[in-house]
């Protein structure tokens, strides 16, 4: 082959590779040019995806449009800024979080509100739960949701709280007695005591009482009485006494521990004794002489008496005189002093108040004669006194009559 033949097939061959390089150098360029005009009209946008920060650049037209393009969807409860019908322009900022459960416990009541919200505060506005400053909120009100997304409120209710004599309505969130009390800064005392246990549940409108207790020791003097000692003098009339010895009474010093409950004394407890004074026994004699009357005696002294002679001397006064009889039912005819008045029907005794007219004194009572103090009577009073009459008969027909009486021995 002549080098001219060989020009001519290698000057065509290399015409068509330039053509080539022509042509893919203006598709390159073209396609460069549309890539840099692609991209020079995209606007940049900041994006914040639950708490994720990231530049884009969208050509998207919209918010919605833009988050579309990034597979996410947005819920009601979701937090958006701005919103999706917002156009995009060179330096938007998007903010987007997913709502969560957050599970808000009222009690023993429970719901669910699904936000975005992390404050206690802004939680519990958006779930409606009102809460008053006597209610307990978990976490605190101005704090934070935990890592567990759960809000427990326990409601206040009103509880009457008697502390000692002290009573009044407070608001409480306790759920235990021991609870209340911590609450309500309430400092128990070694004897003191509640009603209640301690680990009994606190209910709305309960009343939680405390007891102030406090023991107290007291000394006192106080009189301790003498004893009566009774001796038999033949010497005295019988029924009659005379004190031989006064009584004295004496002291003794008692120690008592007294327990008070809120303030009132509730027990006493003598704790110990020590005589101060020993008491004086009072002696007494008690007559056991008796006395004997007669017949012909009184017969004899009722003649001056039939003449209405009153004897000279002794100590005269009035008294209101009733008459009494030895055969009644149930009568023994014994008087006080021994007298056997059924034995000696015609004596003259009358009955007495002894520390009004001696007993074994010898009288004279106006309309009755001369007579003797031999006997005593429950109702024989004062200045009383009942004359002794034979028969029934007699003696309802005394009566009762005011008269007067002398005493003269």
């Amino acid at each position: 082959m002549t080098k001219k033949s060989m020009k001519n097939l290698f000057f065509p061959s290399l015409r068509s590779k330039q053509a080539i390089i022509s042509i893919v150098t203006v598709v390159l360029f073209v396609a460069v040019t549309s890539f840099l005009v692609f991209e020079g009209t995209k606007k940049t946008v900041a994006m914040t995806l639950n708490g994720e920060q990231k530049e884009v650049r969208t050509h998207a037209k919209t918010v919605g449009e833009l988050l579309a393009h990034h597979n996410i969807s947005i819920a009601e409860h979701d937090l958006l800024t701005p919103s999706v019908n917002t156009k995009i322009v060179n330096g938007t900022a998007v903010e987007w979080e997913k709502a969560r459960p957050v599970t808000v416990a009222v009690d023993q009541e429970t719901k669910t509100v699904m936000t975005t919200e992390t404050n206690v505060k802004e939680i519990l506005a958006q779930a409606d739960v009102a809460v008053t400053e006597h209610d307990q909120v978990t976490p605190a009100l101005d704090g934070k949701i935990g890592k567990d997304d759960q809000i427990k409120v326990d409601k206040a209710f009103e509880v009457t709280l008697v502390d000692g004599m002290d009573k009044k309505k407070v608001m409480s969130t306790s759920t235990t007695v021991a609870d209340f009390l911590k609450q309500q800064e309430v400092k128990l005392n070694e004897f003191d005591r509640i009603k209640q246990r301690m680990e009994e549940l606190v209910l709305p409108n309960d009343v939680v009482q405390v007891v102030r207790v406090e023991k107290v020791t007291d000394v006192v003097e106080e009189a301790t009485k003498f004893a009566v000692e009774t001796k038999k003098d033949s010497s005295l009339l019988k029924g009659s006494e005379k004190v031989v010895q006064k009584g004295e009474n004496g002291t003794v010093s008692r120690t008592y521990e007294i327990i008070k409950e809120n303030g009132k004394p509730v027990s006493r407890i003598l704790k110990g004794e020590k005589v101060v004074k020993k008491p004086k026994t009072k002696v007494v004699a008690v007559g056991t002489k008796v006395m004997m009357a007669s017949a012909s005696q009184t017969k004899a002294k009722t003649k001056s008496i039939s003449r209405g002679n009153a004897p000279s001397g002794g100590k005269e006064f009035y008294v209101s005189a009733t008459a009494f009889t030895a055969f009644c039912n149930g009568c023994s005819g014994i008087t006080t002093t021994g007298i056997n008045l059924k034995a000696n029907p015609d004596a003259k005794v009358i009955a007495v108040d002894p520390d009004v007219i001696p007993l074994g004194s010898k009288v004279w009572v106006e309309g009755y004669g001369y007579a003797v103090a031999g006997d005593t009577g429950s109702a024989i009073q004062g200045n009383k006194i009942d004359v002794f009459m034979p028969t029934k008969q007699q003696a309802y027909g005394f009566g009762r009559k005011k008269v007067k009486i002398k005493i003269l021995d």
